[in-house]
């Protein structure tokens, strides 16, 4: 089996230094060196599958569970985002892998197959590397246009947004989790949303985890927020567990401003959580605050 594996992986990698040209992109905290349009990509990252799909790139397989519907064409028999099938994924001959977040630490397993890039979405300036991982799959596969106008698009989305937020008070991000929650901040995960929309925080200092702060009811209804921004993380990851909606019907909730003024705004949960920084679902996320936000009055 080793041996079958090996032979297949050099033999996709001679194809591919054969077939095709060479393009310099950045990658998650680098560059690298990659063929310009592969005929075949094999994908480990929900959030650079979201992109690609976008750019309605071609020859595209990811992995048995893509969690969010609209990427469910590219399932193939290649693994997992945690374990990949080495010598499925080998037999396919890809021209090259992508793989970031959860199969981050497959890449040099993964190079062993073919060229691999870690284009990972994370920390400062999430919204920043989304356009940087647009310019370089506009540049991989010749869709420099496209990529272009995605960016553009994601721009004016952002100022729209933020002139919806404006005004209309402080904001609390909470992820439930089968009844459990956690909150984010400013500087946490999915920080973005206070820092590029210019959204007040209700309670700064939260932890920077990867899963949030871990709180309590009382310490929502005690932060008071006017806005409560829900991440339902059993939905996003189609697990058993409560769900969101149940979680925070009770009692402290109903006390806060943000439920008393109906302003309890769900997100969408699976592209928010599995392909966060994807210009789809950041697209999508977009337009769940500005219809919320924009349906009310400014102070």
């Amino acid at each position: 089996m080793l041996r079958s594996f090996i032979v297949a992986a050099t033999t996709a990698l001679c194809a591919t230094a054969v077939s095709a040209a060479d393009v310099t992109i950045t990658t998650y905290g680098d560059t690298a060196t990659v063929p310009q349009q592969p005929p075949s990509v094999a994908v480990f990252d929900m959030a650079s599958l979201d992109m690609l799909d976008a750019l309605e790139i071609k020859g595209i397989t990811s992995t048995s569970n893509t969690y969010l519907p609209y990427l469910e064409e590219y399932q193939g028999e290649i693994g997992t985002l945690f374990e990949p099938d080495f010598e499925a994924l080998a037999a396919t001959g890809p021209g090259l892998i992508i793989a970031g977040g959860r199969s981050s630490t497959q890449v040099d397993a993964l190079s062993k197959i073919a060229p691999t890039v870690d284009m990972t979405l994370w920390g400062d300036d999430l919204l920043g590397q989304t356009r940087d991982r647009l310019t370089a799959y506009g540049k991989i596969f010749d869709k420099e246009e496209e990529a272009a106008s995605l960016i553009a698009n994601l721009d004016t989305e952002l100022e729209a947004t933020k002139k919806a937020v404006a005004g209309k008070g402080t904001a609390l991000i909470l992820l439930t989790n089968g009844g459990k929650i956690s909150a984010y901040g400013a500087g946490g995960r999915f920080g973005w949303l206070h820092q590029e929309l210019d959204l007040a925080e209700a309670v700064d200092g939260l932890e920077d985890t990867t899963h949030g702060e871990s709180i309590s009811f009382e310490f929502v209804r005690e932060a008071d927020p006017d806005w409560i921004l829900v991440l339902d993380r059993v939905a996003a990851i189609g697990a058993e567990g409560e769900s969101a909606a149940a979680t925070l019907d009770n009692a402290i909730i109903a006390d806060t401003t943000a439920a008393q003024k109906g302003q309890i705004v769900h997100l969408n949960s699976g592209g928010f959580y599995i392909a966060s920084g994807g210009i789809q679902s950041t697209l999508e996320t977009l337009d769940i605050i500005k219809s919320a936000f924009g349906s009310v009055s400014g102070s």
